[in-house]
């Protein structure tokens, strides 16, 4: 791994990081103004590499929470009259200013996140893409206007601004997640309280920030980072103004907060946990499903919702799949994303680490064969080696679980219904991949599977255009392409009288 030893490089790099953690805001964002908490309170983000202290942010309270409750709610009125083509503007301009400042996001991410550099800034594109497509859809959300049936009225139908959202924000994806969630809100004509992960709450006040200069109105967009969750949540879910909660994160928080949610009927997006299977039928392409095993499992050290969790390789492909991969695992270098060669940061935590080592302890006590990894890494930072399982047994915990991190097992069949059953055989039903030369094949698959996502012979589809959610315990309504903007809109028909008097 990487130590990153001191010289005139490094120097460099840490006069960058000093320079962008001084232009980012530290504390809440209230009604357009930086504000400390009210009570003073405060938390540390650090940096998962070194476990270095990056930054001191102020802490929401409840008390701070209402107030950007109220901040939204007083806005909502004079924010949804604002021309569509305003709103679409601002969105754009906010787009240009993240590419502009697409290096500072970067580094942002890689410092308080953990991944490389690369990836970094493959994230500022990407979640800067919502910001482009919603202010393109901003001005095509349409109405219709018809007759009747019978004749007698007329139909005048339209899409609304659904009201004020609460946006909950999880830390593997700091600038998308956020992205993905405002752009569409700003387009409809929604103001938001936007709570990001407490591990990585600079990356979305700098976006905050970004919103700010690109000519939002104040009270639109409110941040509230805090390392106190649930007095954020609670508060504003509470409030009979908020309209809709939008949240990315765990099943089981999902589940809590679907239940706060019945209190006042509010509108609920939930991208929740995944289980993603990589199926490898024996027409596929060797090569290129081992480097779609490797952009669907490596991408974010595996922290990520879309990862394929079971690879699942056909009998007649598996030791040469295995061998493969196994290859490309362990040439992958570990270190400090800021450091240049590296190909894998570190994990979140220690928790996320020491998680690691205890699904692989399991699947070898099962019965688990090594092949490439399998060890946490010492410090500093919270390092676990790139590593592949095969001959896992199904019962095994790194089988039914979400892993969220770099390890990838893998499990054998012998046909197309025992492909099936397996990759169905989880409460989740998120990402998937297929790797076929058969389209038919990967098609019927497609019809299949129990899953929102799928990627056929790639390992990586997410799309600003395209819509994101998952089905059963992965969670309900869709973010990004039309669909997205949909979901915070609400649909009101108004009866018109027949000009023509028709009975």
């Amino acid at each position: 791994m990487s130590t990153g030893d001191k010289n005139d490089s490094a120097y460099s790099v840490q006069e960058r990081v000093d320079a962008v953690l001084a232009k980012t805001p530290t504390g809440l964002l209230i009604n357009g103004e930086w504000q400390e908490s009210s009570d003073g309170s405060t938390f540390e983000v650090e940096n998962p590499a070194t476990g270095e202290v990056l930054a001191t942010m102020a802490s929401a309270t409840a008390a701070d929470a209402q107030a950007a409750m109220d901040a939204a709610a007083d806005s909502q009125v004079s924010w949804a009259r604002t021309p569509t083509r305003v709103r679409a503007e601002i969105l754009r301009r906010a787009f240009d200013l993240v590419q502009e400042r697409s290096a500072d996001l970067a580094l942002l991410m890689t410092l308080e996140m953990g991944k490389p550099l690369a990836q970094s800034r493959g994230e500022v594109t990407y979640g800067g893409e919502f910001l482009r497509w919603f202010s393109e859809e901003a001005v095509r959300d349409y109405g219709r206007y018809a007759d009747t049936p019978e004749g007698n009225l007329r139909m005048l139908v339209t899409r609304k601004p659904v009201g004020p959202c609460l946006l909950i924000t999880p830390w593997n994806f700091p600038l998308a997640m956020a992205t993905r969630k405002v752009a569409p809100a700003v387009a409809a004509g929604c103001t938001m309280v936007l709570k990001p992960a407490a591990l990585t709450p600079l990356t979305s006040n700098y976006f905050a920030q970004i919103m700010i200069d690109a000519g939002l109105p104040a009270g639109v967009l409110n941040v509230t980072s805090t390392d106190s969750a649930a007095a954020i949540s609670e508060t504003i879910m509470a409030d009979a103004r908020l309209r809709k909660v939008s949240f990315t994160g765990s099943t089981a928080v999902g589940k809590h907060l679907m239940k706060m949610a019945t209190e006042n009927v509010l509108r609920t997006s939930m991208e929740l946990g995944g289980n993603g299977p990589l199926i490898v039928f024996d027409d596929a392409d060797l090569d290129k499903a081992v480097a779609g095993a490797m952009a669907a499992k490596m991408r974010n050290m595996g922290e990520a919702c879309t990862a394929a969790n079971r690879l699942l390789v056909h009998e007649s492909l598996a030791e040469e799949f295995v061998a493969k991969l196994a290859d490309k695992m362990s040439a992958l270098t570990l270190g400090s994303g800021v450091d240049d060669g590296v190909d894998v940061g570190p994990l979140i935590n220690a928790k996320a680490r020491d998680s690691m080592d205890e699904l692989v302890t399991d699947a070898v006590a099962r019965g688990a064969e090594v092949v490439a990894g399998g060890r946490r890494v010492d410090g500093p930072g919270y390092f676990f080696e790139p590593t592949l399982l095969r001959n896992v047994p199904a019962e095994a915990r790194v089988v039914r679980e979400e892993i969220f991190g770099p390890v990838a097992p893998v499990l054998t069949f012998s046909d197309e219904d025992e492909a099936v059953a397996l990759a169905n055989s989880t409460e989740y039903g998120l990402a998937s991949y297929v790797f076929t030369e058969d389209i038919s094949r990967g098609l019927r698959i497609g019809d299949r599977i129990e899953f929102g996502l799928m990627g056929l012979n790639v390992g990586v589809i997410s799309n600003a255009a395209a819509p994101f959610g998952g089905v059963k315990q992965s969670g309900l309504g869709r973010e990004g392409g039309a669909e997205g903007l949909a979901e915070y809109t609400s649909t009101q028909y108004v009866g018109v009288e027949d000009p023509w008097g028709v009975k």
